[in-house]
């Protein structure tokens, strides 16, 4: 398995990742799956200052076809924290596994890669918003490193369920930034 930058052509793979936790699962807020329209869209968003980066294994029928016929087994990005300036150097992460490949790292090879990648690029701490029934989630951005720092109650409602969020950071350490 290896980790790459994502490309536009891999908007149906992610898409294929993504939706169905969008209509099956309280994973993402998002109450309406993605177009592949508006998919590719989202990517071009990720192409520049904050990443989307996608696992890879050419070895296994697992995962969905991407842009170079290689199967995407997963995707983690950054997106912009806030939108005030003083934020500029704070970053939301996400992960997502595809349902096949989950239980065989994929989530943290693809969150260890995105925590360099955001060091690299200048960030100085990730902040992850996980829905407090993702046990999966906070594993393993406790196994990451992370560190829990609140939790939003009843913040999210979705399949009839009012949902907490708990918030977790990740400083970046001096010699990574």
């Amino acid at each position: 398995m290896r980790t790459r930058l994502v490309e536009v052509d891999d908007a149906a793979a992610v898409m294929n990742i993504y939706n169905p936790e969008v209509v099956e699962s309280s994973i993402s807020f998002d109450l309406v799956p993605r177009t592949l329209e508006q998919q590719a869209a989202w990517i071009r968003a990720h192409l520049d200052t904050h990443p989307c980066i996608v696992a890879v294994n050419d070895d296994d029928e697992v995962g969905e076809v991407g842009a170079r016929g290689e199967r995407i087994l997963g995707f983690a990005l950054v997106s912009p924290f806030r939108d005030r300036p003083a934020y500029m150097t704070t970053a939301e992460n996400s992960v997502y596994v595809s349902r096949a490949a989950r239980g065989k790292g994929v989530g943290e090879v693809l969150l260890r890669q995105l925590m360099a990648l955001a060091g690299q690029s200048g960030f100085h701490c990730l902040i992850a918003r996980i829905v407090g029934e993702n046990a999966s989630s906070i594993r393993l951005h406790e196994k990451c490193g992370f560190s829990l720092v609140g939790t939003e109650i009843e913040v999210g409602r979705k399949h009839g369920i009012w949902l907490d969020v708990v918030e977790y950071q990740y400083v970046m350490p001096e010699r990574e930034r």
